[in-house]
């Protein structure tokens, strides 16, 4: 916390922490493994831009930066585990334009890895469709999350794993804390292209890489949500969530409501790219 290691017992932050009162700062998730954090440098380069977009300035440099996450991850020594990064605008008076001068806050936590579970990944998990009703600058991983939350919640008391968040014009977007795809009838891989509707996840970055290297025609166009119920394949991708395959979409079970072969294919490329069993385990 602010250049301190300690117990999260005693971590403390300022009430006039802007990142409190306005939710103003962003902040990145990174899945580690034997204490190496896995896509270390896209995590930062988006942390970057995001910074940017929001006019914080970083706390320190990025390759410093990188250094205090490895530091972190040794005093924590978990074979898998999550990083959560969090950098706000600063400590000062509560005031809705920005302070003139301020230093900004930085919280870097490390956690065990909550990853899907073998029978999530055998079976496939399920989906709720959503309003989309967050913020026009999805692309900035700000920390102001309510919109996704209350999406969250309303999927997990509707038992399903997460929310697929639509538009105004029937499009899925993403998911509440994932990005989503599908695959088409004629085997394309279709997900939501980059833009402010979306995060630019960094899992989805790895998987369309692994997907054109292995040869599978990608599309990064918008897909309704009827063109989702009625796909041979579905899945979605997030840092903890890793790979995981989609079958039911509301009360509409995907094609044959398992796992489909691209899907299964995928999983075991990421598997092996970040050194994750467990992402093509029971596929």
């Amino acid at each position: 916390v602010d250049g301190r290691f300690v117990p999260i017992s005693r971590a403390r932050v300022a009430i006039e922490d802007r990142g409190y009162q306005f939710a103003d700062g962003v902040y990145e998730v990174i899945k580690a493994l034997d204490g190496e954090p896995r896509d270390l440098d896209r995590h930062l380069v988006r942390l970057e831009r995001s910074l940017g977009e929001l006019r914080i300035p970083p706390p320190m440099s990025m390759r410093a930066l990188a250094l205090v996450i490895r530091e972190a991850l040794a005093r924590n020594p978990l074979r898998k585990a999550i990083v959560y990064l969090q950098v706000t605008r600063g400590v000062a008076p509560r005031n809705h334009l920005f302070p003139s001068r301020v230093r900004p806050s930085l919280v870097i936590t490390v956690r065990r890895a909550p990853f899907p579970t073998d029978r999530e990944r055998a079976e496939g998990v399920a989906v709720l469709s959503l309003p989309d009703q967050r913020w026009g600058r999805c692309d900035i991983k700000s920390i102001s999350l309510l919109a996704n939350l209350l999406a969250k919640q309303q999927a997990a008391e509707a038992g399903c794993r997460e929310a697929w968040l639509v538009d105004r014009e029937g499009r899925v977007t993403e998911g509440s804390a994932s990005n989503a795809y599908i695959v088409d009838g004629e085997g394309r891989l279709v997900t939501h292209p980059l833009g402010p509707r979306i995060l630019g996840g960094i899992t989805r970055s790895v998987v369309l890489e692994l997907a054109r290297e292995a040869g599978i025609e990608v599309e990064e166009r918008p897909f309704t949500l009827e063109e989702a119920k009625r796909a041979r394949e579905a899945f979605l991708t997030s840092t903890t969530s890793l790979l995981l395959p989609v079958t039911r979409i509301d009360e509409q079970v995907v094609a044959n409501g398992a796992p489909g072969s691209i899907t299964r294919r995928l999983a075991r490329l990421y598997a092996e790219r970040v050194g994750i069993e467990e992402a093509a385990a029971g596929l």
